[in-house]
């Protein structure tokens, strides 16, 4: 019996619990207040079950946020089917969205890029 595909997976599930993952969480408006009165970076995705480019910019973001330069950001998921008010809030009309904020101040926004350097270039927009 061959254990060294085992062993990988243990030693990868141990090292993935000291990662740098950022925090993930559903939008919602008290979330982001708190986190704007707090000062921190926000990235706000605006997505869609069925988008074929938000499928590709969610391995990319959580690849980026998953590293140490970013591991302060919450990432915020908007439902692009199921909240519009949100969609109005932030003036958004197109899924794929990708909003960057520090505090109450939006730093940059994007969409459609499925660039792993745009997305990392729109993130640090943000940081500092």
């Amino acid at each position: 019996m061959n254990r060294l595909p085992m062993l990988l997976a243990i030693v990868a599930s141990l090292f993935a619990g000291l990662g740098f993952a950022a925090e993930q969480k559903a939008f919602d408006p008290a979330t982001f207040a708190a986190l704007q009165d707090a000062g921190k970076p926000i990235l706000i995705d605006v997505r869609a079950d069925w988008c074929p480019i938000c499928k590709r910019q969610a391995p990319i973001i959580s690849s980026l946020l998953a590293t140490p330069e970013f591991a302060g950001y919450t990432l915020l998921e908007v439902n692009f089917d199921t909240q519009p008010a949100v969609l109005q809030q932030f003036k958004v009309s197109q899924q794929s969205t990708l909003i960057v904020f520090k505090g109450r101040a939006e730093k940059g926004r994007s969409t459609g890029d499925t660039q792993k350097d745009g997305i990392a270039a729109l993130l640090r927009k943000a940081n500092g």
